[in-house]
């Protein structure tokens, strides 16, 4: 079974801890993603899976096998069952597809006729077909891509890593080649081990995935919609997309938005600070004409008012506070909700996350 076990791993460079008393554990035929700021140490652990680096504590197992443990001693990258895709392809300029396909089972002595049999089945999954005699510069950045996933699928290993493999490509690209890698796994029933600092790739692709913040810690593992909905902490909030933070203040009894006096219409969170976070995403706020939002709307003034084509983006003051709305054009303009730079609004909302304002140093930082 290609799961992966990591326990208690620690890495260093010198004086630099970059993941310190590290466990997790991926599952075998799951897409896994590691998502985190850039530095934050993800390529690091990825390397350390592979086998290109080695752990100054703790041990890393694969299935039954411990590959890599604090003593040094590790198997081979080669002898790990697993195949690599990098973020620049690395593909060779000189070869054609099918050669740098099929490189490494020429690097493994395979029999010509099954190397051939193997680097044209790899060829096809990634869908090639007809373009094996072609040189990297005659092909697309994406194309470039599936040769780099192709070389890696062609021993047929049982656990993919990916590094940041689409972060060249254009945004087409991108989604395209997302789905491309999901199907894959589905197809193959391989597990993959996805390094990304792009969440809606993270979101798109993963049936589970870790947040790790610049210290090498994981904040959070879980499904895209439980980290999504119900984040552990204001790290991953923040970190999850178009984050709305609102102070809001205790004064009098009750909780006020900013540094005004307007109520919040909810009842106290747990806790005894007197200052709290109230976050939200863009499409949690629901904004009306005034006098339109009932009395458990906040009175905001519209500062930037952005036409994106299907939608319309507001960003909203309330009492010094900012925060941003969308919402459809087509829905904007049937319900006379196109409005100016300036223009008084009603502001309520679906989803509000809760959190100690002593904690914004972290996404302030």
């Amino acid at each position: 079974m290609a799961t992966i076990h990591l326990d208690g791993v620690s890495k260093a460079y010198d004086k630099h801890t970059v993941f310190s008393d590290l466990t997790l554990t991926v599952d075998h035929g799951e897409c896994f993603t590691l998502l985190g700021p850039s530095g934050c140490g993800k390529t690091v652990l990825l390397r350390l899976i592979a086998g290109f680096e080695t752990p100054n504590a703790g041990a890393i197992r694969i299935g039954e096998t411990k590959v890599a443990d604090a003593s040094g001693e590790s198997i081979p990258p080669d002898r790990r069952d697993l195949g690599v895709v990098f973020q620049d392809y690395a593909v060779w300029p000189h070869m054609t597809v099918f050669q740098n396909v099929s490189y490494p089972l020429k690097l493994a002595k395979v029999p010509r006729d099954a190397l051939t049999e193997q680097t044209m089945r790899a060829i096809s999954l990634v869908n090639m077909d007809g373009l094996a005699k072609r040189l990297p510069s005659e092909l697309s950045g994406g194309q470039q891509q599936r040769v780099a996933l192709a070389r890696a699928l062609v021993a047929q290993p049982s656990i993919m890593l990916l590094d940041e493999p689409l972060s060249n490509l254009d945004a087409n690209l991108r989604e395209e080649m997302r789905f491309e890698i999901k199907e894959l796994q589905h197809k193959l029933d391989i597990t993959v081990f996805y390094v990304t600092h792009d969440q809606e790739i993270a979101l798109a692709i993963s049936d589970r995935m870790a947040i790790m913040d610049m210290q090498g810690k994981i904040r959070q593992i879980g499904t895209p919609a439980e980290i999504y909905e119900k984040p552990a902490d204001l790290f991953v909030f923040n970190f999850m997309g178009v984050a709305n933070l609102v102070t809001v203040n205790r004064r009098g009894g009750v909780l006020c938005a900013g540094t005004g006096e307007q109520p919040m219409p909810w009842a106290a969170p747990e806790g005894n600070a007197q200052s709290w976070v109230a976050g939200c995403r863009p499409s949690d706020v629901i904004i009306t004409r005034p006098g339109q939002g009932g009395e458990t709307a906040l009175r905001g003034v519209v500062k930037r008012a952005s036409f994106l084509g299907a939608m319309m983006d507001y960003l909203v003051e309330i009492d010094g506070a900012h925060l941003r709305t969308e919402l459809e054009t087509h829905h904007a303009l049937t319900h006379n909700l196109i409005f100016k730079d300036g223009e008084e609004c009603d502001i309520r909302f679906h989803t509000l996350h809760w959190f100690d304002a002593r904690h914004m140093a972290e996404v302030t930082e």
